[in-house]
């Protein structure tokens, strides 16, 4: 076999698990490469959410998206990893010598080690078969928020129930003139504090409400929504509409690459292994049978710890506990 450049540890995907990840494999001296399909780092931080506020980080009230993005950037930087931007992972191949191959739509990849945080995978909003509104689609009507100016002082409508939903309505309240959100179901999905502040704020909610149409010849001028109870309907005027319904997730490639998957999830241990020695997965992607996952910023960085850290065991037969960070020298 030619020569190869030879890595410790792959991670796969630069969201903020895989970040914590690398940052985490570099504490431990473990010689890194991050491969990332998008052409920035953070993931759905970068490109659905960058101006949304993350409440559960430790040791954070609360920081903007794109400042956890920069922190977790400037703290696996100091230990100088490889990136690798716009490449999507394509196949995975175990060698003879147990080492892994890793190729993307750009070149070939080499590790003793992999970890994979490549959260949901590539993802696509969920979306209303609506004629009205999907005229609108990037012309007033959107799916996510990469700039909260074109909202100040207008009118908006917010459709959905889960913590997307719930937290742009908080967020864009002190921006925009109105802030209605209309839910399909009387409970939220959402965390039980943000739906208490939501209904405390001055967010018009509406539950069981849905879309009915909307309304506008060239830019939004207002909707109809209805009560999907008694179909009793009422016209709104707005500017703008957000659609927070969710994402539709496809793990693509990574379907192919013989691990164990259940639905959208790669199967782990709770060390978390996969049932291919020496490929680990973290954060979103991962699952442990018959437990509930908890796709959240704040276990996703746990389960990058844990991750990395039993990589580094298999690959030098060390201890899986490597010491407090604060005994370690930068």
């Amino acid at each position: 076999m030619p020569d190869r450049d030879m890595y410790d540890i792959l991670v796969v995907g630069a969201g903020p698990t895989g970040l914590f990840a690398s940052f985490y494999a570099g504490l431990r001296e473990m010689r890194t490469k991050i491969i990332e399909a998008l052409p920035e780092p953070g993931g759905q931080l970068a490109v659905l959410y960058p101006e949304k506020m993350i409440f559960d980080v430790a040791g954070f009230p609360e920081i903007l998206a794109t400042d956890l993005v920069k922190g977790l950037m400037d703290q696996t930087s100091r230990h100088k990893p490889t990136f690798c931007f716009d490449e999507r992972a394509q196949t995975l191949t175990r060698e003879q010598d147990g080492s892994f191959t890793l190729t993307t739509n750009v070149q070939s990849h080499y590790g003793k080690t992999v970890v994979i945080c490549s959260g949901i995978g590539a993802f696509h909003p969920n979306k209303l078969d609506n004629e009205s509104l999907n005229r609108f689609e990037d012309n007033g009507v959107y799916y996510y928020v990469q700039d909260k100016d074109p909202f100040r002082n207008k009118k908006l409508l917010i459709v959905g129930g889960g913590d997307s939903a719930v937290d742009w309505a908080l967020n864009l309240k002190e921006y925009a003139d109105e802030v209605t959100l209309i839910h399909r179901r009387g409970e939220f999905r959402a965390h039980p504090s943000s739906v208490t502040e939501l209904m405390n704020s001055s967010v018009d909610v509406e539950t069981f409400h849905e879309l009915r149409s909307v309304l506008g010849d060239g830019h939004i001028t207002g909707a109809v929504i209805y009560d999907n109870r008694t179909g009793e309907e009422k016209q709104i005027d707005l500017d703008f509409i957000l659609m927070n319904l969710g994402f539709k997730a496809d793990l693509g490639p990574i379907k192919e690459w013989g691990l164990e998957i259940e639905k959208r999830y790669v199967l782990v241990n709770g060390r978390h292994e996969t049932n291919i020695p020496g490929v680990y997965a973290a954060g979103d992607i991962a699952r442990q049978p018959d437990i509930e996952p908890l796709n959240l910023i704040a276990t996703g960085f746990g389960q990058a710890t844990v991750a990395v850290n039993y990589a580094y065991a298999y690959l030098t037969g060390g201890k899986v506990f490597p010491g407090h960070s604060s005994e370690m020298h930068p």
